[in-house]
């Protein structure tokens, strides 16, 4: 397994926001995760990328416990994340952003860096915006860019945390065009979304969480069929 995570609990004072949540992905594998609002699923993205530290549990990665590595570290261990809203350098041009999370993500040679800048530029859609200052970006072009930033870091695991989210049908379905050529390309992905037409074209297996707890794990349609989901996530009653 290229990540397994066993256990993981992490609360906030007397808030328990995950709780011993465990799974794990495979090589080339599309993992899509589900939850209502405030169900952990960020705080478990945070656990993953070491941008929050874990009370009890722990993170492999490639078969390395990675637990006690900060974000960076794990960055370049081969994990690379989008956000929610994303927040690139503003004043920097698009081409810069990707140059910059080349040269201390992937830790290549400036020249290097230049060289994948230009690959991630065509491959998501931004050549025509390379020069253009990244703070005055369309909401499109914003989570574009977030997801080329990731992208030039070279990761082996790609984590998404809804990037359809604001966008249109058409703009969202432009996205996942794309994120299906990344996974061709055999890039492993765990994707957060609540644009669930989305999230099933893609995802191989989903695991919904809901209060920080696994509620279900399983082939997608198994999932979305199952009675305590379409409750929890959908509202509906069996």
């Amino acid at each position: 397994m290229l990540l397994k995570v066993e256990q993981a609990c992490k609360s906030y004072g007397a808030l328990q926001v995950t709780r011993n949540v465990s799974f794990d992905v495979a090589e080339g594998e599309t993992l899509g995760i589900l939850g209502p609002n405030g169900a952990g699923k960020t705080t478990l993205f945070n656990l993953i990328s070491g941008d929050a530290a874990l009370d009890q549990g722990a993170v492999y990665f490639n078969g390395t416990d990675i637990t006690r590595l900060k974000p960076h570290q794990r960055c370049r261990t081969g994990i690379g994340r989008s956000y929610q809203v994303p927040h690139p350098f503003g004043n920097m041009s698009v081409f810069e952003n990707l140059v910059t999370a080349a040269c201390f993500g992937a830790q290549v040679t400036e020249k290097e860096a230049w060289l994948i800048a230009e690959e991630v530029l065509e491959s998501t859609d931004l050549r025509a915006y390379a020069n253009q200052p990244a703070g005055s970006l369309t909401l499109l072009n914003r989570k574009r860019l977030e997801l080329a930033r990731a992208l030039s870091t070279r990761p082996r695991l790609l984590l998404l945390d809804e990037i359809a989210g604001g966008l249109t049908e058409h703009e969202a379905q432009e996205l996942v065009d794309e994120l299906k050529r990344i996974k061709a390309q055999g890039t492993t992905m765990i994707w957060i979304e609540h644009v669930v037409h989305a999230l099933l074209s893609i995802a191989d297996r989903l695991l919904v969480i809901d209060f920080g707890k696994k509620l279900a794990e399983g082939k997608p349609q198994e999932v979305m069929n199952d009675a305590e989901v379409r409750r929890v996530y959908m509202g509906i009653d069996a």
